[in-house]
């Protein structure tokens, strides 16, 4: 696949970006690659076009794959090789990466959290104002994944909707802080 100056320009930012995030560097290049992609790719093509090494491209796959954020295909009748597509749609490909990230780091946090909270009546060694900001920390991250679940119940076209209307919904409210 030849790529656009554009396309380059993006799968290097994607890249740099994705290490940022805590994702490999070659990981988020494949990503943006079959993102940017017209047609699903295979994964010599990825290598090529990417000039990453044939293993690099396999298991960056395999992470891709684990995260969905892209699916096998097949392409030809007789060619059994796997080909490779990402999610298309910004708003599912956005929602499928807070999903991995609240399981993997909010969702054992609140599981620690909520011990602690539970322990500390018996704890008698640690101040009282650490188990304070501990139960402040476990009060708040309850609370926007709760209304995290709320949104994600919002068919997507609506949740634009609100997204769109920025802090005119604080206009909405009955009361204002000033």
């Amino acid at each position: 696949m030849q790529l656009t100056p554009a396309m380059e320009r993006f799968i290097l930012h994607w890249g740099e970006m994705g290490t940022r995030w805590g994702v490999n560097r070659s990981v988020a290049q494949v990503h943006a690659l079959l993102y940017l992609s017209p047609k699903p790719l295979n994964a010599e093509e990825i290598a090529d076009t990417l000039v990453l090494a044939r293993s690099n491209v396999s298991s960056s796959l395999k992470e891709l794959q684990s995260f969905g954020l892209i699916k096998i295909t097949h392409v030809v009748v007789g060619d059994r090789r796997d080909y490779f597509e990402a999610i298309k749609d910004v708003q599912e490909m956005f929602n499928l990466v807070i999903e991995g990230r609240r399981k993997r780091e909010v969702d054992p946090t609140l599981t620690l959290l909520r011990d602690l909270c539970i322990e500390a009546d018996a704890d008698t060694e640690t101040d009282p104002e650490v188990k304070k900001r501990i139960a402040d920390m476990l009060d708040f991250l309850e609370i926007m994944t709760r209304w995290y679940d709320q949104l994600r119940k919002l068919p997507n076209k609506t949740l634009m909707q609100l997204v769109k209307l920025g802090d005119a919904v604080v206009k909405l409210l009955p009361f204002t802080n000033k």
